[in-house]
């Protein structure tokens, strides 16, 4: 595990007993200068919202981790494969970073146990839900590149996605994808790119419900709705793809 900054004994001394989850740098690899922002990375906004914690949540940093993500991802496949063309890059890097897999990490990881909910929240079932613990998986590793920059969140990624990575290696697909699977066949067909937008967020603040469109020259040939915005546009581009192949009429 790496290790710099002060000696351990001395951090806890000075209050990193308080950091959230012991033994939980251990299990990611990775040991914080900075544990407030491993703590804020494990932070949703139930826990701010209720007043229990005066800290930022994690959905700033879940949305550097996402991006993070994305180019980490796509940098490993880019070098695992000289061959490989821009569409099966772009199928295997979402098979890799999709939700299921996120979540399947974070509780390999125990990121659940540690994360810091408000009582509906946990009450609700949060440290089990997959987008949340796919977001948070996001939120560390955006803290992890804030700590020790991005040789550190390269190894972080490498180290935990590498059974993903391997099993996207030599793969043509990721069916589940529907987004890329829509707008490969739109641009081959009428080289044209989809468009989503969101149309409703509905819910308390623990259990959201997104509904999105997808659109194609300002038309909508698909909609969808979902736990999360991503999981709303999936649904709709799957809807829109069963309309496109004459398997319905309704977008």
């Amino acid at each position: 595990m790496r290790r710099r900054g002060r000696p351990r004994a001395t951090a806890r001394k000075e209050g990193r007993a308080a950091a959230p989850g012991a033994g939980l740098e251990e299990r990611l690899g990775y040991r914080f200068d900075d544990p407030a922002l491993l703590r804020r990375a494990l932070t949703h906004r139930s826990c701010v919202h209720e007043g229990q914690g005066g800290e930022e949540d994690y959905e700033r940093l879940e949305f550097l981790g996402d991006a993070l993500l994305g180019f980490l991802v796509s940098e490993r496949l880019f070098a695992d494969d000289p061959a490989a063309d821009e569409g099966v890059l772009t199928r295997r890097r979402q098979s890799v970073v999709r939700m299921d897999s996120l979540a399947e990490i974070s509780r390999g990881l125990r990121l659940g146990d540690d994360l810091r909910l408000g009582r509906g929240e946990d009450g609700s079932g949060g440290r089990a839900r997959p987008g949340l613990l796919a977001d948070v998986f996001e939120g560390v590793l955006a803290a992890v590149y804030l700590d020790g920059g991005i040789r550190s969140a390269r190894s972080f990624v490498r180290r935990h996605l590498r059974t993903a990575l391997e099993r996207a290696r030599g793969s043509e697909a990721a069916p589940e994808d529907y987004k890329t699977r829509l707008q490969e066949e739109v641009q081959a067909a009428v080289h044209a790119t989809p468009q989503y937008r969101l149309t409703a967020v509905t819910g308390p603040a623990h259990a959201r419900e997104f509904e999105a469109e997808v659109l194609l020259a300002g038309e909508v040939i698909g909609s969808g709705t979902g736990t999360s915005r991503k999981t709303a546009e999936q649904e709709a581009a799957r809807r829109a793809l069963d309309r496109l192949h004459g398997r319905t009429s309704e977008p």
